[in-house]
């Protein structure tokens, strides 16, 4: 454990160190400090990951905390190392992304502060053990996540996003202490250990702890209908942030939702299908939303949505197999959405650099005005599609196995003896396939229209060259990360089973049908790769290496323009057309008015419902009831007096009367 508090002293005071360094190495400084604490961090991550004992710290503070224990026990050690290597892997891209502010003349200092600040604060979050101590490394992680959204403060979108990522940070905290105070004062201490005989002796006080730890830990990942805060502050923040946030921040959601199971053990099967509920609306409302995004980012954080749904549903399934005693089934549930935690913190960073990338060359998020960037920047668009491709869940890229793995748990569970559960089973399914199906639609526009045809404005049409190479050489790792875990599931697939065992006992039965599945796997993945590599030796042998250019076939009309090709709302307007009750669109038009016009525009926002059904309406109530004290503050100061005297005589009155 000493190499893991090592790892987190470095994190807190490198971006300290690093401030005091020139302008020109502030970045590369972090970086070198980051993967020094990375590699302290994974060293003991990997030694229990691979089969050691569980390591384990106590600190003896006063009376309020108790004894404080920080624990790596499987569960801890694969989270500790998705973190650790995500963590590198932001603080290398921010090197090349930052510089264009830098030399803005942009103080970076605080951004190098709070970075590796968040870093530390989810290496905390998933060793701690102790619920008050929890606490403030949450909120530690809330706050310091908050100040890295907030980088562009001028901006007043992004001081709007900022504020309400905090309120939403802070509902989602106020869920946590009400479920760890009950969970105290039963059991008499703040330690995890001690809640598992409390929430072992009533399986109703089981239910409703768990109702609000995931109501807490629910909102932190973005589980509908907790979701709302998601879209605006992804968008809001620098990529590499949004990347950490997107590909690790809301997976310490996750984390806490199976450690909740790992203390309660065996959840109720009522629990088990609501989790199981919610996560496929989560990711069929997330998929949904995607394909009506015009802002790549907000588009990208709608696809979280959706993945932490497809978690969720592993989760589900993992939960139904426990409360039915189908290990087998729990098995699959749990390596399934734990493996979709690496593999989206994988596929959703490359996807959300890339989209820094892009952005840092044509200053803008909107894909209406891009077009033809694979031409400028070629390697940016390949790696981009690489991520499109995992995140859709096709083979050979990882996306692939964590879906085959929950598919794989689901029609074990259709052997359960209970027509509800095999009802929901069969729903689940359905879901599934339909969100990997509009998935494919919408990373097919997104890439398309991003990428292929013709540049759409001026921003896109000046770039000249890619990006960087600090900023491709992070993009290039996870895709091959990506394609190994894709290609070779087989090696994952055992480590998983690791972290599995904390929730469900794995070695109490034959996996070995399981592994000649994930081998199989493996085995066409191979085939495939040398299908492929073969075709590109032929073409080149054919070709001699050499490729003519020609213009595109047009009917006999080769003079084609940005106006003729598809635009976004063109490509996924056939599919949303027929589901116009799931958004409230908002249309701005400007129709021609003479014969002539000098100007007209059609555009088309969606709104989100829950943002314009719930929250507006009671945003603007509470505005309402607000204004109605306006005028007790006039500024005058005669004013201010009277109102304390008439407070003072209320208050000498009551006591008088009590």
């Amino acid at each position: 454990m000493n190499s893991f508090f090592t790892s987190l002293i470095i994190l807190l005071l490198c971006g300290f160190i690093a401030g005091k360094f020139s302008n020109k190495f502030k970045t590369i400084a972090l970086s070198v400090f980051t993967a020094i604490a990375s590699g302290f961090a994974l060293v003991p991550a990997v030694k229990v990951l691979f089969g050691g004992e569980n390591l384990v710290q106590t600190f003896n503070f006063n009376s309020l905390f108790g004894a404080v224990n920080f624990v790596i026990d499987p569960l801890s050690a694969f989270f500790i190392a998705v973190i650790s290597v995500m963590s590198l892997v932001t603080a290398v891209y921010a090197i090349g992304y930052l510089r264009p502010y830098v030399e803005k003349g942009k103080n970076i200092n605080a951004h190098l502060v709070f970075l590796p600040m968040l870093f530390a604060s989810m290496q905390a979050v998933v060793t701690c053990q102790n619920a008050f101590m929890f606490l403030i490394c949450w909120e530690i992680m809330s706050l310091s996540s908050f100040f890295l959204v907030i980088f562009e403060n001028e901006k007043k979108d992004v001081l709007k996003a900022g504020i309400k990522y905090l309120v939403f940070m802070h509902i989602s905290v106020l869920f946590i202490m009400i479920a760890f105070a009950l969970l105290s004062i039963k059991a008499g201490s703040f330690d995890f250990n001690s809640f598992k005989a409390v929430l072992g002796e009533n399986v109703h006080f089981a239910n409703m702890i768990f109702i609000l730890l995931f109501i807490g830990f629910g909102t932190k990942a973005g589980f509908v209908p907790f979701h709302n805060w998601l879209p605006d502050a992804h968008p809001a923040a620098p990529s590499h942030v949004s990347a950490i946030m997107s590909g690790v921040m809301i997976k310490t959601g996750i984390y806490g939702i199976l450690r909740t199971l790992s203390l309660i053990g065996t959840p109720s099967k009522s629990i088990a299908f609501a989790v199981l509920i919610i996560s496929v609306i989560s990711a069929l409302y997330g998929v949904l939303y995607a394909i009506s995004q015009h802002d790549l980012k907000r588009l990208l954080a709608y696809h979280s949505i959706e993945n932490i749904g497809i978690i969720g549903m592993g989760i589900g399934v993992g939960m139904l197999g426990l409360a039915y005693n189908h290990p087998v089934i729990a098995m699959l549930g749990f390596a399934g959405g734990i493996l979709h935690v690496l593999n989206h913190s994988l596929f959703k960073e490359l996807l959300f650099m890339g989209a820094g990338s892009v952005y840092i060359k044509t200053h803008t998020r909107n894909i209406e005005l891009l077009g033809g960037l694979i031409k400028s920047m070629p390697k940016t668009a390949v790696l981009f599609l690489i991520g499109s491709i995992a995140i859709c869940g096709l083979p050979p890229f990882n996306g692939f196995i964590s879906e085959f793995l929950i598919y794989l748990g689901m029609f074990k569970g259709l052997s359960i003896h209970n027509f509800s559960t095999v009802i929901l089973i069969l729903f689940a399914i359905a879901g599934l396939a339909l969100v990997g199906t509009m998935a494919v639609l919408c990373f097919s526009k997104a890439f398309s229209i991003i990428f292929l045809g013709m540049p759409r404005s001026a921003s896109a049409q000046k770039v000249t060259r890619d990006c960087e190479l600090s900023m491709i050489l992070p993009m290039g790792f996870l895709a091959l990360a990506s394609l190994a875990i894709g290609v070779l599931p087989i090696f994952v697939f055992v480590l998983l089973l690791r972290p599995v065992s904390v929730l469900t006992p794995v070695m109490q039965y034959n996996i070995l049908p399981t592994l000649s599945v994930v081998g199989v796997i493996t085995l066409y993945a191979l085939a495939f790769l040398v299908f492929v590599g073969v075709l590109v030796l032929v073409k080149v042998k054919l070709t001699n290496g050499k490729i003519e250019m020609h213009e595109t076939w047009g009917c006999g009309y080769n003079r084609a323009n940005n106006h003729m090709q598809y635009t976004a709302s063109s490509y996924a307007s056939p599919f949303l057309s027929m589901l116009n009750p799931l958004f409230k669109k908002v249309f701005d038009v400007e129709k021609p008015r003479k014969l002539f016009p000098q100007s007209a525009h059609f555009s088309l926002h969606v709104e989100d419902i829950e943002e314009a059904y719930v929250i507006e309406p009671i945003l603007k109530s509470d505005e309402w009831f607000l204004s109605k004290f306006e005028g007790i503050q006039s500024g005058n100061i005669q004013s201010y007096i009277k109102y304390g005297l008439i407070f003072l005589v209320i208050v000498i009155i009551g006591s008088l009367l009590i």
